[in-house]
């Protein structure tokens, strides 16, 4: 019974690490292994500012009390910074630490940081677990915010998830959207920096991809430039690749271009097509990374581009 208490604890307090390691890997956008280098300058920057601020209180002679503890926190504010950021160099960590601290100057001396949000629409035509996952994923982001949800088909799931999170949705027709002014209008309204396809079934109208260059990303369920075109899309993908015999699939992130499946390849990432897969099987490997790199490929592309 204590066994299996104190297993019960354990499982909780390590669900709720993992928890935690996730949130902050989400706010502050890093993969896996840079978050624990991050942690890890923290903590070696904590000690050595702590370090030194009782070396240099050593050389003055007082002894411990009130004076000393005042000096001591005063000495590792003032020493904080520089440790950490010694730290972080060996580390590979500079770039954060020098972007957190300066946040942290600027708030501290009361100067507003002049942070530039970028605005994504979500374009997608079915139940809407990619855009789910992007809209949750940047629901925290100071920097990027998803304002818009696009929708082609009535009652979609997507459009209830939008409902629920708050986000404006916008139902669109195939006489505009081909022949009109292609709502740009209305996501000019929404002032829309970036768009993201996430399931959405229609091909872009040339009239878009010219007003949002490199701007549009799309994801697709296999591993372009194979089993890429019109009508390949969902069940059909998979299904080609079983009959193919492929042992791999996978995902491409790409931007989106006057064609189908053909833009400029972000990312891919790979899984095993085993023999008794089935087109669900494979779809559910699909859809597991997916949701593991599709939202933060977006952010990586978003950074890399307002950086420029």
């Amino acid at each position: 019974m204590i066994f299996f208490a104190a297993s019960l604890h354990n499982h909780k307090f390590l669900t709720h690490f993992c928890a935690m390691f996730q949130k902050l890997r989400q706010r502050w956008k890093v993969n896996g292994v840079n978050l624990l280098l991050i942690i890890a300058t923290f903590a070696l920057g904590g000690s050595l500012c702590g370090y030194a601020g009782r070396k240099i209180l050593l050389l003055t002679n007082l002894e411990k009390g009130v004076v000393w503890f005042i000096l001591y926190i005063l000495l590792i504010t003032l020493l904080w910074p520089l440790c950490v950021l010694l730290i972080s160099i060996p580390l590979g960590q500079f770039a954060f630490f020098k972007r957190y601290i300066t946040r942290i100057w600027k708030k501290m001396s009361g100067r507003k940081e002049n942070i530039h949000i970028t605005r994504i629409a979500v374009f997608a035509s079915g139940a809407g677990s990619n855009a789910d996952q992007v809209i949750n994923y940047f629901a925290a982001s100071p920097t990027i915010k998803v304002a818009l949800v696009v929708c082609n088909k009535v009652g979609a799931g997507v459009l209830q998830i939008a409902e629920k999170t708050g986000i404006p949705s916008l139902l669109i027709e195939k006489e505009r959207f081909f022949k009109g002014d292609n709502y740009l209008p209305e996501l000019k309204k929404h002032h829309i920096d970036f768009i993201v396809l996430a399931g959405f079934l229609w091909k872009m109208p040339d009239a878009l991809i010219n007003a949002y260059p490199k701007k549009i990303v799309n994801i697709h369920p296999a591993l372009l430039p194979q089993y890429g075109g019109k009508g390949m899309y969902g069940q059909a993908v998979h299904e080609a690749v079983i009959t193919s015999g492929d042992n791999e699939s996978g995902i491409t992130i790409h931007f989106v271009d006057e064609l189908y499946d053909h833009g400029e390849i972000i990312f891919q990432a790979k899984c095993e097509v085993a023999q008794h897969d089935t087109t669900e099987t494979l779809a559910q490997k699909i859809h597991v990374l997916e949701h593991a790199n599709y939202p933060a490929v977006i952010a990586s592309v978003i950074e890399k581009q307002n950086r420029s």
